[in-house]
């Protein structure tokens, strides 16, 4: 007979985790969101839930942090939550389920500049004629560039002109955990149809297949089988595949095959019409000309912090009644820092201190209103002043999962443009990261 321990085991822990959630929520919403979900089976310290499918995606995107941390507080090694659709098979592994494409991310929305009109030039040609330009195409640079942008621009092109290719977008860490959740449910025959009987394959952040030796050995051979038949790959990853030096040589040999390209930090031509276009879509009006060149010189990290800067500044002008000036960038956005990088050890101790509590409780699982409030002002801030990816700033954080992570800048954006003490805490803080010397 088989062992139904592993079984009780799982289903015990589950009841437990939502007695903690019906504890942290309202009745009714626990009754909404969270009764219905089920524990499908675990693998290393992922939990895998099913919903049913009316209410998967609200529960996924509003729940999962809590979850995760509830799970954390029951001191079973289980930290990350993924969903799926509920199925009628007892303990059924979630199913796969495809990776949205942003709509706004094209080709015609994509800035060009200096820095990166090799990359665009390269996608478009590979989107226009997939398997006849470059093969493989790889996209390298720090986060917050456009890489992802590119990947999606292509995906988004060939779906509109297209149709009759398939087409798959998806990044190395959903690969990875779909690629473990097809061997636990003996489903590795399917996952390997789904990735290699199609016309292209775009894999976002490929680092995250490093010290992952089963998940690399899966995709050498799926890259292998897309490339003998003639599909389109398209990679992106923070570095060039011969500074990826924990995988494989076999799979860095691969990815340098084709075309390898180097998206660079925007010039300030670039930043200046990035900011215009953005202003322009949110119906913000600048009370002077020189106020975007200000902004623009003060960010020249990527777009995403000219991005993250912007929002900043309409916040403070809405909650403070004043206009979009020079004047009130300067006061906002302290200059670029032409040293070093903020490091988030730094980040961490200047909030944790700012929060009256210890760096070891904000990194901590303590879900108490003080250092849980002040861990998401920290993850904000580490997501603004710094180029690391969401799973990375998770790491650093007593290694939670990613959408923990963005839950907590959800949670910040909409508290700052509603909570003006809010936002001049966060203010305050950021200030005293720029400027470690004011008291």
């Amino acid at each position: 007979m088989p062992d139904d321990s592993p079984r009780q085991e799982l289903d015990a822990l589950w009841r437990a985790t939502q007695d903690r959630l019906r504890a942290s929520v309202p009745e009714s919403t626990f009754r909404l969101w969270l009764e219905p979900l089920s524990a499908a089976g675990s693998d290393g310290d992922t939990l895998y839930l099913t919903a049913p499918e009316s209410i998967r995606a609200w529960a996924e995107r509003r729940y999962a942090a809590l979850i995760a941390e509830a799970l954390a507080d029951s001191g079973t090694p289980l930290r990350r939550v993924r969903f799926g659709a509920a199925d009628s098979g007892r303990g059924g592994e979630p199913q796969a389920r495809e990776l949205e494409l942003n709509p706004s991310y094209t080709f015609d929305r994509f800035v060009i500049g200096p820095s990166n009109r090799l990359a665009h030039g390269a996608a478009l040609a590979v989107a226009e004629a997939p398997s006849e330009a470059y093969n493989p195409l790889f996209l390298h640079g720090p986060p917050g560039l456009g890489k992802t942008h590119l990947l999606a621009a292509i995906a988004n092109y060939l779906g509109a002109n297209a149709p009759g290719l398939s087409v798959r977008y998806t990044t190395a860490e959903s690969f990875t955990n779909e690629f473990v959740t097809a061997l636990r449910s003996a489903g590795n025959d399917a996952f390997k149809a789904r990735y290699r009987d199609i016309d292209v394959l775009l894999i976002d952040d490929v680092q995250f297949l490093e010290g992952k030796p089963h998940t690399e050995e899966e995709f050498f051979h799926t890259f292998n089988a897309l490339y003998e038949s003639g599909s389109q790959l398209v990679l992106s990853a923070d570095r060039i595949p011969s500074e990826l030096s924990t995988l494989a040589s076999r799979l860095r040999d691969r990815f340098e095959w084709g075309l390898t390209v180097a998206v660079e930090p925007p010039n300030l031509a670039t930043r200046l019409t990035v900011l215009r276009r953005l202003v322009k879509e949110s119906g913000v009006e600048i009370a002077d000309a020189g106020a975007l060149a200000e902004l623009a010189n003060r960010i020249d990290a990527n777009v995403r912090q000219l991005h993250g800067a912007l929002t900043r500044v309409i916040a403070h002008a809405s909650l403070m009644a004043r206009p979009l000036s020079s004047e009130l960038i300067a006061e906002v956005i302290p200059r670029a820092r032409s040293a070093q990088a903020t490091s988030v050890e730094e980040i961490q101790q200047r909030v944790a201190e700012g929060f009256g509590i210890s760096r070891a409780e904000l990194i901590g699982s303590s879900r108490a209103a003080t250092p849980l409030r002040a861990r998401q002002v920290a993850i904000f801030l580490t997501r603004e002043l710094t180029d690391l990816s969401l799973p990375q700033i998770g790491r650093l954080y007593g290694g939670r999962d990613h959408s923990t992570v963005l839950n907590s800048l959800r949670r910040i954006e909409a508290g700052i443009g509603e909570d003006a003490r809010l936002a001049e805490r966060v203010e305050e803080l950021r200030g005293a990261i720029h400027n470690p010397t004011r008291e």
